[in-house]
């Protein structure tokens, strides 16, 4: 018989040593999967600290299957589970800011409560996932750009996803991804869809040792900066931004978020691709504010309505278009 680990009760918060063990032996096989439900059930309802969060995410980094990026590259991405079902923001944002010239290593998976994920939809338009995942390291080099398909790159999560789908609810799990890039990005944008819990995520980040992030949330509970109204803003270390942004603020209009709903994987496809051919509308100012925070995150722009401009510019000269298309054809 089995002999697993005990887990400790999180009825109060971890310490630093209590949490790390906990989540090496989840990730290592050494609990049991009736233990981890309870576990991350029971720190789900009282609520993560920052420290269990930065714990968590310390051992997932620790267990990755890395790839080596420019120094000043940086990633884009929410953690999903906002339930707006919003076309794919994040992944036109990222071809956008890499087509002015930021190495952008996307970090993604398949959609978990959308229909259609950054890997859905990027597939849809004719991106090859296995070889994309393959040769991420060289497009990201060459090209500027590369998606770090999550299930290529942590094996240790192949046995907690299952747990994860029978939990049904949200865990400690739903916030690592953006914090365990394969890349090791030290400068981030991430969308949380919960306004209230942003400073406890970003200060979970800033234990991480981020040189420079910002920490968004739609009040809305969108997770990434809205289009419709206000969104909260945690800077940390070298950039900065108001701790409340609205679009006007970049000089873009507002447009309520069902007018950029999304739906399965061809109708996203074709809808990016239209904005990266120029087309106008919400989707491309949803798209202009988010890659304007981006490029200021990135140093390459000191103000929002400035970025906004060049990010805009970009899509106009087809530049962003033209970068998908060379992203499908590499070999």
């Amino acid at each position: 018989m089995t002999s697993f680990a005990q887990l400790p009760d999180p009825v109060s918060p971890l310490s630093r040593q209590s949490a790390a063990q906990a989540f090496a032996d989840i990730l290592d096989g050494h609990a049991s999967e009736e233990a981890i439900a309870e576990f991350l059930v029971a720190l789900s309802i009282r609520g993560e600290t920052s420290l269990e969060i930065a714990e968590a995410a310390r051992a997932l980094r620790e267990r990755l299957i890395p790839i080596t990026a420019p120094a000043n590259a940086i990633d884009v991405c929410g953690t999903g589970g906002d339930g707006q079902h919003t076309l794919n923001v994040s992944t036109a944002v990222s071809l956008v800011v890499a087509s002015c010239g930021v190495p952008v290593a996307k970090h993604g998976n398949r959609a978990a409560s959308s229909k259609a994920g950054a890997a859905d939809t990027l597939e849809a338009l004719g991106l090859d996932m296995d070889r994309a995942g393959a040769q991420a390291e060289a497009t990201l080099a060459d090209l500027g750009i590369c998606f770090l398909f999550a299930a290529n790159h942590h094996p240790a999560m192949k046995r907690i996803t299952p747990i994860r789908r029978r939990i049904g609810r949200r865990t400690i799990f739903n916030l690592m991804g953006p914090l365990a890039n394969p890349a090791h990005v030290t400068r981030q944008l991430i969308g949380i869809a919960r306004p209230d819990y942003a400073p406890v995520y970003a200060e979970a980040l800033a234990q991480l040792g981020s040189e420079g992030a910002l920490v968004v949330s739609g009040e809305e509970g969108l997770d990434e900066i809205s289009g419709a109204g206000a969104t909260v803003v945690v800077s940390i270390g070298e950039v900065t931004l108001p701790a409340r942004i609205t679009p006007e603020d970049a000089g873009v209009p507002r447009h309520p978020t069902s007018a950029i709903r999304g739906g399965d994987a061809a109708f996203n496809a074709v809808a990016l691709r239209r904005l990266l051919l120029g087309e106008h509308g919400p989707y491309r100012d949803a798209v202009l504010l988010n890659a304007a925070a981006a490029l200021v995150l990135s140093g390459t722009q000191s103000t929002l309505p400035d970025a906004a401009a060049r990010a805009a510019e970009a899509i106009d000269r087809g530049d962003a278009n033209a970068l998908l298309d060379r992203w499908i054809a590499y070999a």
